[in-house]
């Protein structure tokens, strides 16, 4: 005779959980992720291996230099499961986006000038944020009247590095200081007479230096005998003039 019995086969053992540390590179945009498949280090079961379940996959600029450790859970088609531990290193390789502005930097009375960065950075920026902006020449003066060249250098927070170049403008706008003093001219036998620019000048002067001195009359005769209103025109190396008078 015969008889049926039910044999229920249990499988009581866990697989065997094993890990390992991957780097994550962000994207432009601050973002990064990973798989459990990429933390698994050829985990293993006596049967089969149902599922791997990591608990973060999506890191982002906050998890940069950090000992980001995730949890993976491996379990197998009894339900038994077991855990891992893995260091996720987050890395962030993309240089800053660095935007320049052409500038204009207009010299003062001592013919001097500034710019910063931070109005030629003109939105520069990085998903991780920017750490410093950096311009290679801040500081003018009348030897840079005209165009400059510069360079902006944009470092953002995990020392990536971007340049951009600039063009500086330095304009002199500011006219000389024309000074005068009167003049007395004296009438040869002929009764002609002359007198300089340089003469009437009373130490006409601009902190970009001074180009040309003219005199509006510099010839007289016997018809100017007495005073004599002149006019002296100072102009500057950058084009740039004032005027005095002066009698003669």
């Amino acid at each position: 005779s015969t008889c049926q019995a039910v044999v229920s086969v249990i499988d009581n053992i866990a697989p065997s959980a094993m890990c390992q540390g991957v780097s994550v590179l962000l994207d432009d945009e601050g973002l990064g992720s990973v798989q459990a498949i990429d933390v698994d280090d050829n985990s293993t079961d006596n049967c089969t291996i149902q599922s791997l379940e990591l608990n973060q996959t999506n890191f982002d600029c906050s998890h940069v230099d950090l000992n980001n450790i995730v949890t993976l859970t491996v379990t197998d088609n009894s339900n038994q499961s077991s855990t891992c531990e893995a260091i996720i290193t987050v890395i962030d390789q993309v240089a800053p986006e660095a935007i320049c502005q052409d500038v204009t930097v207009q010299l003062d009375e001592d013919g001097i000038g500034t710019t910063s960065a931070d109005l030629v950075g003109n939105g520069s920026n990085d998903a991780c944020g920017i750490a410093t902006v950096v311009l290679s020449q801040t500081d003018f003066d009348c030897d840079h009247v005209g165009p400059v060249d510069v360079v902006l250098t944009v470092t953002d927070n995990n020392n990536n590095v971007s340049t951009c170049a600039v063009v500086v403008t330095v304009v002199d706008n500011i006219a000389p200081e024309a000074l005068c003093q009167d003049v007395t001219v004296t009438l040869d036998a002929a009764g002609v007479g002359s007198t300089t620019a340089a003469a009437v000048d009373d130490g006409s002067n601009d902190a970009c230096g001074i180009a040309s001195l003219s005199l509006s009359q510099t010839v007289f005769d016997c018809t100017h005998i007495g005073a004599t209103d002149v006019t002296l025109t100072a102009t500057d190396n950058n084009t740039n003039s004032a005027t005095c008078a002066a009698v003669v």
